[in-house]
């Protein structure tokens, strides 16, 4: 694709076509939206049960934010109402389109997709966990703060893909605000193509990780941190908020989209989305939390930890309705 060279088109679907039929399947799924779920209907039905896993959602993403913020909320709706028919009209003939997170399967309801089913990704709860003892916490925080904060320092992170509609300049400046009042540091893990556009204009205190390929010192860094900031309103889930609530870690995430879905309101702030202002000021709120009675902070995260969906209750669900699909 030209603008994330990471993302490739789903061309030949003649050859998805003769695997599938050679293979054949009992369960035909499609996980990326348009080309796969198209490869899908051209196969011609060679499996029971097809489903389609709806992890993006371009409409709600990309076309009505922009025409909303020029047209209007109403215009805007209209003008997108053709789209969502074409959407709908993709995702009928499947038997159930799973959906992560619960305002993501209303939209989609709302727009007449039948058979939606919403189920919660789960986490590897193996390594996503919350990092103790305290020792070996404060180790890795000390690590990722660096040699220029002091051990006092607010240890701040960020996980995701450096892309324009993922809002990381809404990040950077509220982390800016935050830094003119406190010593913290930001680290942000992940890659795209805003990746050079974001350091060039990132304030003092910010650090770029990369794209961390070990998953598990990827959870240790989350686990050591204060706090995890999320700026995207479009997610239609956000595993990486629920991995950060995993670790017992609290978030900071916007209002909107599916990432505040996972956000237990006991150890969370949200903030109204794409305002910076107002994501440093629930960030601050936090930390003062943190300052104020760092052990109930903790006993609440930890509590949240414990309620975050696992791979296995995902995958059971899953199973649970393809076998009811198969019986029906």
């Amino acid at each position: 694709m030209p603008y994330d060279r990471t993302y490739h088109l789903l061309g030949r679907l003649d050859k998805i076509r003769a695997r599938v039929r050679a293979a054949p399947p009992d369960v035909l799924e499609a996980h990326s939206p348009y080309l796969a779920m198209a490869a899908v209907v051209t196969c011609g039905r060679p499996a029971p049960v097809q489903t389609a896993f709806w992890h993006a959602d371009h409409v709600g993403t990309y076309v009505q934010p922009a025409l909303e913020a020029r047209l209007g909320a109403a215009v805007a709706a209209r003008l997108s109402a053709p789209l969502w028919r074409g959407v709908r009209a993709l995702l009928a003939p499947f038997d159930a389109t799973f959906v992560a997170g619960r305002a993501q399967a209303d939209r989609l309801r709302r727009a007449g997709v039948p058979n939606v089913v919403h189920v919660p990704f789960g986490v590897d709860g193996g390594l996503f966990r919350p990092l103790e003892p305290p020792a070996e916490r404060a180790g890795v925080r000390q690590e990722l703060l660096g040699s220029e904060a002091s051990a006092g320092a607010a240890l701040l992170v960020g996980v995701g893909r450096f892309a324009i509609e993922k809002r990381w300049d809404v990040v950077l400046d509220a982390f800016a605000r935050v830094r003119a009042r406190r010593d913290a540091v930001l680290v942000l893990f992940g890659d795209g193509p805003e990746r050079a556009r974001l350091e060039r204009s990132a304030p003092r205190g910010v650090r770029f990780a990369g794209f961390e390929t070990n998953r598990t010192r990827l959870a240790r860094a989350v686990g050591a941190a204060d706090v995890l900031v999320h700026g995207c309103p479009y997610e239609t889930y956000g595993l990486g908020v629920a991995e950060a609530v995993a670790c017992a870690v609290p978030v900071v995430v916007p209002d909107a989209g599916g990432a505040a879905e996972s956000a237990d309101p006991t150890v969370a702030e949200a903030y109204a989305s794409l305002d910076a202002a107002a994501c440093a000021a629930a960030i601050d709120g936090l930390l003062a939390r943190r300052d104020r009675d760092p052990s109930e902070l903790r006993a609440r995260a930890l509590a949240a930890a414990a309620r975050v969906p696992t791979l296995e209750s995902h995958y059971a669900t899953v199973l649970a309705t393809y076998a009811s699909l198969r019986d029906s």
